[in-house]
């Protein structure tokens, strides 16, 4: 899922990216609504409020919130900073941000269940914090995907589902592999950034502020799958020169002839 880069990925990888992302996305999305009213996967809303804010003479409130957009443009900044540099360690450039990204919510989970005791100051910090690293998640995705993925906010998906839909109107885009697929690869990250909120919405009901430690699973997975994937290629390339000699033993007795 994190490996490949952009042209060399397939369907599959941005499949499996998209719906695992989505999915912690709108996990973490639902809960900063729940316990700050604020929405962090994203910051359309939040250039309304600035906006707001400046018409009213509001000028701390809006520098705070200019500041949160700041962060999410940061989190992008860092996440394509890394994927550029990267290119002889692929797997390790996009695995860094994704990293910074499950810190950033461990400080938060601890940050609550241990210290928070609901001031404005704090709030404002940890959703500073969150968007920051939404901005990872989003600028990773994207970036190593030529674009294809955004897991963080569903507006443009849905204009391109929209878009995409249209297409479908006619015979000659639903037998197009191309369109196809993307309208696969919208829906899934859809279904899978809704079925995230849900899902944290049940849970905070039960293990409030510890869903956040649910989200930090589902990144670690994948991490992990990369790196089992990784594994297993580098213990078949060992093993290859064993398999060609065993290959060329075979081939030898098979030619030598028999004394019966």
């Amino acid at each position: 899922m994190l490996r490949k880069y952009s042209n060399y990925r397939t369907f599959k990888d941005n499949l499996q990216l998209g719906i695992l992302t989505s999915f912690s996305a709108g996990m973490v999305n639902v809960m900063s609504v729940i316990l700050f009213f604020a929405f962090t996967s994203n910051v359309t809303g939040h250039y309304a409020i600035l906006a707001q804010e400046i018409s009213k003479g509001n000028w701390f409130q809006a520098a705070i919130v200019f500041v949160w957009i700041s962060l999410f443009m940061a989190g992008s900044f860092t996440s394509n900073l890394f994927v550029i540099n990267g290119k002889n360690r692929r797997y390790l450039a996009h695995l860094i941000p994704m990293v910074f990204e499950v810190i950033c919510l461990l400080c938060v989970a601890l940050y609550l269940q241990y210290y928070y005791q609901d001031t404005l100051k704090e709030t404002e910090f940890l959703i500073a914090i969150l968007l920051y690293s939404m901005g990872l998640q989003n600028g990773l995705t994207a970036s190593i995907s030529n674009f294809a993925v955004k897991t963080t906010h569903l507006t443009g998906l849905t204009t391109d589902l929209g878009i995409t839909f249209s297409m479908l109107t006619k015979r000659e885009f639903r037998e197009d592999l191309e369109t196809v697929r993307k309208a696969k690869l919208l829906i899934s990250i859809l279904c899978s950034y809704l079925s995230g909120g849900i899902l944290a919405g049940l849970l905070y009901s039960i293990i409030q502020v510890k869903t956040f430690y649910i989200v930090c699973v589902v990144l670690t997975i994948v991490m992990l799958y990369d790196y089992y994937k990784l594994a297993i290629f580098k213990l078949a390339q060992r093993k290859q020169p064993y398999i060609k000699r065993d290959l060329l033993k075979r081939r030898r007795r098979e030619r030598k002839p028999s004394l019966y």
